[in-house]
């Protein structure tokens, strides 16, 4: 149902946001794709390592194809050797869903990073930055490596280290530096309060069925040339890139690039590392009661999510 909103001073009636959520590989893309071709809607990329040009095959990015004419926003925005924050990713999703609200059409926010997600649908303002502890953190992340940085997080914001990837050490950093600043790093999330109405759709599958489609998806990676395209990056600074560097599929396959395993172990260590990180995926979005879940497997799961975004938002407040 639409909301009133307002743009530039005047009333306006706006339908809320769409917003489609879940771990890696359970059918977010096409069901997206499906529903904004149903609704006249427009794509808002929440995928953090979507946001990078080049990263194409390891973040099993939309194609021109499977878009199939339905305008995509938000996606190649970065060179990799940029780092991604969350604060910048707010900007320009919030930018482009007002910009598809102005062209009369429906905003659709795609994606399974869940920070991301709130960042762009929840007031959220982020903790502002210390030069010196921040110099301090990522000396130690070079000495110590980010493994042990993410116990340190750990042991002092437990519900923030189960959001991070141990690998990430990015991420750690500026959680440990934001527990410096502000004791905690999950209480400077406060509890989610709408900045538009809006619309939130999970699509999950069957753990063993979607730990068998990772697996699938990484030989499909493979056999697309991933490590082609690893390659090709490199040589444009991926691995001085400290977000890029980290993705899934792409550490791996620089290690193996660097000797430290062969080829077999870093298929392997994607799929783990895929399948680890869908289970914080779950942890994450399972925390938001806004969200209505529904089974990837299903063969009514398209009218379902199509009847479903049609009603009314399931938070009462936003714009």
């Amino acid at each position: 149902m639409p909301r009133r909103g307002e743009v530039d001073g005047t009333p306006t009636l706006q339908p809320p946001v769409l917003a489609v959520v879940g771990p890696t590989a359970a059918g977010k893309t096409a069901l997206s794709v499906a529903l904004a071709e149903a609704l006249g809607g427009e794509v808002v990329n929440a995928d953090s390592m979507q946001l990078y040009r080049g990263m194409d095959i390891g973040t099993a990015k939309i194609t021109e194809a499977e878009r199939r004419g339905v305008p995509h926003h938000v996606f190649d925005v970065l060179d990799v050797t940029e780092p991604a924050d969350v604060a910048s990713y707010q900007r320009l999703a919030r930018g482009a869903i007002e910009a598809i609200r102005a062209r009369g059409n429906r905003p659709i926010l795609v994606g399974g990073s869940g920070l991301y997600v709130q960042a762009a649908l929840d007031e959220m303002d982020f903790p502002g930055t210390d030069p010196e502890i921040r110099a301090r953190l990522e000396a130690d992340l070079e000495r110590e490596g980010p493994a042990a940085l993410w116990e340190r997080l750990r042991a002092r914001d437990p519900e923030a280290a189960k959001a991070i990837l141990p690998s990430n050490g990015r991420r750690v950093v500026r959680a440990l530096e934001v527990v410096e600043l502000t004791g905690s790093f999950t209480a400077s999330l406060p509890e989610p309060q709408a900045h538009y109405a809006a619309v939130r759709i999970g699509v999950d599958l069957d753990t063993a069925l979607l730990d068998e489609r990772i697996e699938r998806r990484v030989q499909a990676m493979w056999d697309a040339g991933l490590l082609d395209e690893v390659r090709a990056l490199e040589a444009r600074g991926l691995r001085e890139g400290r977000t890029a560097s980290r993705a899934l599929g792409y550490q791996q396959v620089l290690a193996h690039f660097a000797g430290e395993y062969d080829e077999a172990e870093a298929f392997r260590l994607t799929v783990q590392g895929t399948r680890r990180f869908v289970r914080r995926q779950r942890s994450w979005f399972k925390r938001d009661g806004r969200i209505e879940w529904f089974d990837a497997a299903d063969p009514d799961l398209f009218a379902k999510a199509l009847t479903r975004a049609g009603s009314a938002p399931s938070s009462p407040s936003g714009r």
